[in-house]
């Protein structure tokens, strides 16, 4: 598919030595720099994300969570990483209950887990990287203590969470000027959380963990009315833990993802469901193709709702939801005559707002591969700040079901179920593609739609990312403006309830790695500030 050079867009980007893709183009060169400093893929990703966390404040930061997939040149091997935080000790479903909590609710301080973020880069650090710590965090103090100026989606995004971010005192003086957001191209400054990196810069996790900056986290939390304590805290020093991921073979490649609690494996599941179907000639914006997807997920996130959960403390039938056979027969559910009127059990989808994350993927010149997503989960987390430290809190806990019996019930110590998902994908056992697609409960989808917009209809990694996108969510599909109106009206007609929406279905980042030509191709969303660039 050639580019109609007449239209806006981007091209994709073609590199030899190294190549980044991220949602801001600050954090895009600052990987670069690394690269070309001598750092491996994994350095970049870690300075690149740090630099998100201060540039990109909404959508992640030292007070959220963390997973990565990192494929080693000449390995053949995906190591996974979960960086995820758990719930604290005091948060169980009786003791909620009992100070009188009827619901999880998205700006309390119950929604709050104990961030793994900085846990997470330490560990990855310590056991991949080439640089230090210390010297991967000073792109983000700078920009933390001198500032940067508030980009195009950031700015939007901003105005969104003014109303969330006016309900806490703390946050209101830090991120809200004279009652207002910041807007575009501002400066915007964050002295105390670049004295926060530096202190984890210097110590580490200890910085971050233990000490002044965690003390005044769980003070932040107690006087909002949470549970959590300063050894809630110093056990997430060590929360990150490698893990093996799960995978399918899909065409003729592989497709990696973290396991639970993670939801990757709906990924896989939507992918095994759309295996067996032939490629629609009409092709990728097509009804056909469209409402053939929008089936798969319908069943793969049945699936997600009932079973996706903490591995560590309930059964999770990975497996058996990800298994080919599993895919086959719930493919013939699936008709092209119109969409199902009921799903078969466990019940249909109850999924919650879209949320707010980034995603960014690295490779260096020897071919080291790294996919790494790190996020707050909705627009500025649960929008309280602890003030001092100048970190601004997750509401990852807003994950968790308050319903007793549940798999993902909070409890104490539990990790809720995690929307944010990095991809790899292999072929004939090496890396070609670290890529993901953000967006909260839509990732499954968005990673789908990018894989077969690539890999089944031949669109290129930019084209792949820029085309309109769809999701079925709440008995509706929420579809972008970019989706033909014929192609709208023909969902309907076939049994989807087809409505609009204001705010575009994710972002995404990719880099294709063709070893046949010696290049990089990358591409990054428009729906975002960012790009991919490469040397």
């Amino acid at each position: 598919m050639k580019r109609d050079f007449h239209l806006p867009g981007r091209s994709a980007v073609h590199a030899a030595n190294g190549m980044a893709a991220t949602s801001v183009p600050a954090a895009t060169l600052t990987a670069l720099d690394v690269l070309r400093a001598g750092g491996n893929a994994l350095d970049a990703a870690i300075a690149a994300v740090a630099v998100l966390g201060v540039v990109e404040p909404e959508s992640t930061g030292i007070g959220g969570d963390c997973f990565c997939l990192y494929a080693p040149a000449g390995t053949g091997k995906v190591i996974a990483l979960n960086g995820s935080g758990r719930a604290p000790a005091g948060a169980s479903y009786a003791a909620l209950k009992a100070k009188g909590v009827a619901a999880l609710e998205p700006t309390s301080p119950h929604a709050v887990t104990v961030p793994g973020a900085i846990s997470a880069w330490a560990t990855l650090n310590a056991a991949h990287g080439r640089k230090s710590l210390d010297e991967l965090l000073q792109p983000a103090i700078r920009f933390a203590e001198e500032g940067f100026f508030v980009t195009p989606r950031v700015a939007s995004d901003w105005e969104a969470a003014k109303g969330k971010l006016a309900r806490h005192p703390a946050a209101a003086r830090r991120f809200l000027k004279d009652g207002q957001p910041m807007r575009l191209g501002e400066r915007f400054v964050q002295p105390e959380l670049g004295r926060t990196l530096r202190a984890v810069a210097a110590r580490g996790v200890k910085g971050f963990y233990e000490g002044e900056i965690a003390a005044d986290m769980v003070a932040t939390l107690r006087e909002a009315g949470g549970t959590h304590t300063e050894e809630d805290f110093a056990r997430g020093a060590s929360v990150a833990e490698f893990v093996t991921p799960i995978s399918t073979k899909w065409r003729d490649v592989e497709v990696f993802q973290c396991p639970p609690n993670g939801s990757g494996m709906i990924v896989l599941e939507i992918l095994n469901i759309l295996n067996g179907f032939d490629t629609v000639a009409q092709g990728p914006l097509s009804a056909e193709r469209l409402h053939r997807h929008i089936e798969a997920a319908r069943l793969a996130y049945r699936d997600r709702d009932a079973f996706l959960a903490d591995p560590s403390q309930v059964d999770v039938p990975v497996a058996h939801l990800t298994d080919p056979a599993y895919g086959a027969a719930l493919r013939k559910l699936i008709s092209d005559a119109g969409a199902m009127p009921a799903l078969p059990a466990p019940g249909s989808s109850d999924l919650a707002k879209h949320k707010d994350t980034v995603y960014l993927c690295v490779v260096d010149r020897d071919g080291n591969a790294c996919s790494f997503i790190n996020s707050l989960f909705e627009s500025f987390g649960s929008g309280i700040l602890a003030e001092r430290a100048g970190v601004m809190l997750q509401n990852r806990g807003y994950g968790f079901r308050f319903q007793e019996g549940h798999p993902n019930c909070i409890a104490p110590n539990k990790r809720p179920m995690h929307t944010i998902i990095p991809g790899m994908v292999m072929k004939n056992g090496e890396a070609i593609m670290p890529y993901g697609v953000m967006g909260g409960h839509f990732q499954p989808m968005g990673q789908t739609l990018f894989l077969s917009n690539h890999f089944e209809f031949g669109l290129d990694p930019q084209e792949a990312i820029d085309l309109p996108r769809l999701f079925p969510q709440a008995g509706k599909v929420q579809v972008e403006r970019g989706i033909p109106g014929d192609v709208v009206d023909r969902l309907n007609r076939l049994g989807h309830d087809c409505a609009l929406i204001d705010k575009p279905h994710g972002g995404g980042q990719a880099i294709l790695i063709d070893r046949q030509r010696g290049s990089l191709i990358g591409g990054s969303d428009p729906r975002k500030d960012g790009c991919a660039l490469g040397y």
